[in-house]
């Protein structure tokens, strides 16, 4: 199948309804939530994308791989470093063609995107994460109210490891670090605020335990309730310090999460009894997602585990099933004032032949939270069936209406999915709702 040429712009509104739900912020109006699906390149440059408005124009931008997209319609692309990656395609006729990006049978050397001003200039700066052992970046915005220019690029970490490394404010200082674990050790990688376009500084906050540069699972949050975020691994917890003087190891709680590893993972209350409960998907390359209800153990804190979707169709009560889900983002996706969890299928994480389902339909769903006293249930919806998730997947207000959008970049491209809701009858939202598998 022959590639299209760079650039286009493909969009088309999901045929089926994405979710139903009746938000309390419009508590007389049933509302259908449904997903614009804009395909900006068909190319693979990356397993993450991000948003924030680089010309200053008022509209947020997307960036994946080398290139950004102008906001509102993302029509026009810049690239913003430079990157002649081609690679060379056999057509089913035996012939080959030259085609732009990397070769979606291998891996980009872009893992993540994530955007802030770096330097304080009031421009929106790029971070990338890049293939994991590798260096990681941030580009430095020239400026430029038209999209033209180059990015001054600046090293920021020499190597940066684990499978869903973040940039978020760790320490609590109001500023995000690189999180991540590197040489064999958990910490953060911080900039000088004097001069960040200096290699930035690492700090330790475990042992070196030589943890492999491909360890899947790791994420931040508040999990002991003492203001202070905590950072989650696959294989338990660790506790941030009241002071990070000197750089003190932090304390480590073992419990096993995942023995495989899955994505990232979240602290958050689920079910609403005052303590932070961890959401992680399972295997980033097989199947499973669960949240991990926390209990008490004397002095200690220990988990439950409550499956929300495994390998099988009647794992969940709603019969979805789907593997690879390697990218999760937690946020309230319908208003409610409960955090929603968002996920999907990562296609070809190791081409057409590796993991399991390597070549399903890329699916990606939102799972919306629901309490009925101390019930509680995560409710499928599917967003699309054709775009997917990478190793990142980005979920927040791009276009700034009352919703959050995604962003995606993976092997089948970058897409924007923008988010609406619409006032329907009680019937239509009733025959909209998912329903038990029987």
């Amino acid at each position: 199948m022959k590639i299209p040429a760079a650039g286009l712009v493909k969009a088309a509104l999901s045929g089926f309804v994405a979710s139903a739900a009746l938000s309390s912020g419009f508590a007389a109006d049933y509302l259908i939530h449904k997903f614009e699906k804009k395909q900006l390149s068909n190319e693979f440059w990356s397993e993450g994308a991000h948003f924030g408005d680089f010309n200053k124009d008022g509209n947020n931008d997307i960036v994946s791989g080398p290139y950004w997209w102008e906001g509102p319609d993302f029509a026009k692309k810049h690239q913003y470093y430079q990157l002649d990656q081609t690679f060379k395609k056999k057509n089913d006729d035996g012939t080959e063609e030259t085609c732009k990006g990397y070769d979606p049978l291998g891996y980009s050397k872009n893992f993540f995107a994530f955007t802030g001003d770096l330097n304080k200039d009031g421009w929106t700066d790029i971070v990338i994460l890049g293939f994991p052992g590798e260096e990681s970046w941030w580009f430095e915005n020239p400026k430029s109210k038209n999209g033209e220019g180059e990015w001054k690029r600046h090293v920021a970490l020499d190597v940066t490891d684990n499978e869903s490394p973040t940039f978020a404010d760790l320490t609590g200082d109001g500023k995000p670090e690189i999180v991540c674990s590197s040489k064999g050790a958990y910490g953060y990688s911080s900039p000088d605020s004097n001069d960040p376009t200096k290699p930035w500084k690492w700090h330790n906050i475990s042992p070196n335990n030589n943890y492999h540069k491909f360890t899947h699972g790791m994420g931040i949050g508040d999990v002991n309730g003492d203001g202070r975020m905590d950072l989650l691994e696959k294989d338990g917890w660790w506790e941030q310090p009241a002071s990070l003087d000197g750089d003190p190891t932090w304390k480590q709680h073992k419990f096993q999460f995942s023995k495989a590893g899955g994505s990232q993972m979240y602290a958050y209350d689920v079910d609403g009894d005052g303590d932070n409960d961890v959401i992680t998907s399972l295997e980033a390359h097989g199947y499973g997602l669960a949240w991990y209800e926390q209990v008490k153990e004397g002095s200690e804190i220990g988990f439950t585990q409550h499956v929300i979707m495994g390998r099988e169709p009647g794992d969940n009560k709603y019969g979805v099933k789907f593997s690879q889900l390697h990218a999760v983002d937690l946020i309230d996706m319908d208003n409610d004032g409960l955090k929603d969890i968002v996920t999907g299928k990562r296609w070809w994480a190791h081409g057409p032949k590796g993991d399991a389902e390597p070549n399903a339909a890329a699916v990606s769903y939102w799972f919306k939270l629901t309490r009925q006293g101390k019930d509680v249930e995560f409710v499928p919806h599917q967003i699309d069936d054709d775009s997917g998730i990478g190793t990142q997947v980005v979920a927040g207000n791009v276009n700034k209406d009352k919703y959050p959008d995604l962003v995606v970049g993976n092997k089948k491209g970058t897409f924007v999915l923008l988010h609406k809701a619409e006032k329907v009858s009680k019937s239509e939202y009733e025959k909209a709702q998912p329903k038990p598998a029987k």
